[in-house]
């Protein structure tokens, strides 16, 4: 494995000699090169620049969170601002460009127990191990996915089974762990799993994932959501990014608001408008690299139980508007999520968001049920169905595909 450099920027103030400070400093797997205790730098010891270079290598000081330097034990300065893998970013920047490549998504196949067995049950066969492991590599060996697939989210049991094996696909693995109720406030959900979620990661990194994925979610409610709920969720999703981007990973950041309700598509435009500068304001804070990340938003729609008549061409403009008004400098792509949408409205409202387009960044798609309905309906859990079944997938990718052209 290439050795990784790493740059410590420090304030002005903090620019004194340093010569005589022990090389020791506690991010695990980080030691600081320098003989006599000299940590060697860039503009001499003195820290004439105020930049000190260290190597990957294997012991453990200074605590990290998400690449920030936020205590620096006994190096001999009190504080950090950065704390960078620069080749390593340059790697994640290239990655998360890659995903969101002209003409290209990302099939969103990490369905969890429960959902996997929602989605078997409306073509009546029984959800085991098995039928999931036949159905799914089903779709991942579909001959030329890659053309309009660039990357694959998978459920954990899905990555262990290392089904996926065209080389031109990206791997990646979802990494929350579901939602649970948040006390006290009745009706909303906060999401689960990010305790343990490094020591995951240097697993998933073994199992050949290369990007990861955190669903945060928030109904629309008279009373919801809660600044409670949107922070808390907001905090999670931004320590997970952190984390994903510290041990390697791109993150794709998901905040869903829901198509739950009959709220109309102008709360759905303030309530995602406000998740998002909310999120973006908490990924600043952990320090998170937005050239290299994703974030995977849900379109700006009305309640699947409004009465109110939209168009795609309304749902794009106020998308777009949403987009570009909250979006940070640097994000390389949006992959949008289907949710509660059929095939063709997501496939019709990604159409036109494309060409309202004008944004400077790309206008993706990460599919689940709006890339695999038709497939699954074709597949009914028959192998003899799998090549009909794998002409439907592929259809509809092609047509998610063109639509990112505004064909």
């Amino acid at each position: 494995m290439a050795k990784k450099l790493l740059y410590i920027k420090y304030p002005a103030a903090e620019r004194t000699n340093r010569a005589s400070t022990a090389a020791v400093i506690s991010i695990p797997g980080l030691v600081f090169f320098g003989a006599s205790g000299v940590i060697p730098g860039t503009g001499g010891v003195g820290g004439v620049t105020g930049v000190w270079a260290g190597v990957v290598g294997g012991i453990a000081g200074v605590v990290v969170t998400g690449g920030i330097c936020v205590s620096t034990g006994t190096v001999g300065f009190s504080s950090c601002t950065n704390l960078l893998y620069h080749d390593l970013m340059d790697e994640l920047q290239a990655l998360a460009k890659k995903l969101v490549t002209e003409g290209k998504g990302i099939l969103a196949a990490d369905e969890s127990f429960p959902s996997i067995e929602k989605r078997f049950e409306t073509i009546g066969i029984v959800s085991t191990h098995e039928t999931r492991l036949s159905y799914r590599k089903m779709l991942f060996s579909t001959p030329n996915i890659e053309n309009y697939i660039s990357g694959i989210i998978q459920f954990d049991e899905t990555l262990r089974d290392r089904i996926l094996d065209n080389p031109k696909v990206i791997s990646g693995i979802k990494v929350d762990q579901g939602t649970e109720n948040l006390g006290g406030f009745p009706g909303e959900k906060i999401t689960k799993g990010i305790e343990g979620l490094s020591g995951r990661l240097k697993e998933y990194k073994s199992l050949n994932a290369k990007f990861t994925k955190w669903r945060a979610t928030f109904g629309i409610s008279a009373s919801t959501p809660t600044i409670e709920c949107i922070e808390q969720n907001a905090n999670l999703l931004s320590e997970f990014a952190a984390i994903s981007q510290a041990e390697g990973f791109v993150p794709i950041v998901e905040p869903e608001v829901l198509m739950d309700g009959d709220h109309s598509i102008d709360k759905c435009y303030e309530t995602t408008r406000a998740v998002l500068k909310i999120i973006f304001e908490k990924l600043k804070q952990k320090n998170v690299n937005f050239s290299a990340m994703l974030l995977k938003s849900n379109m700006i729609l009305p309640g699947k139980d409004s009465l109110n008549k939209i168009t795609p061409a309304d749902i794009a403009q106020k998308t777009i508007e949403v987009l570009r008004e909250v979006v940070p400098a640097g994000v390389p792509g949006i992959v949008f999520l289907s949710g509660g949408q059929t095939e063709d409205e997501a496939t019709d409202n990604l159409r036109e968001i494309n060409k309202v387009g004008d944004v400077d960044f790309e206008l993706s798609f990460s599919f689940g049920r709006a890339l695999q309905n038709s497939a699954l309906k074709a597949w009914t859990g028959k192998d003899e169905n799998g090549k009909i079944a794998q002409g439907a997938f592929l259809k509809r990718a092609k047509m998610n595909s063109e639509a990112r052209y505004g064909k």
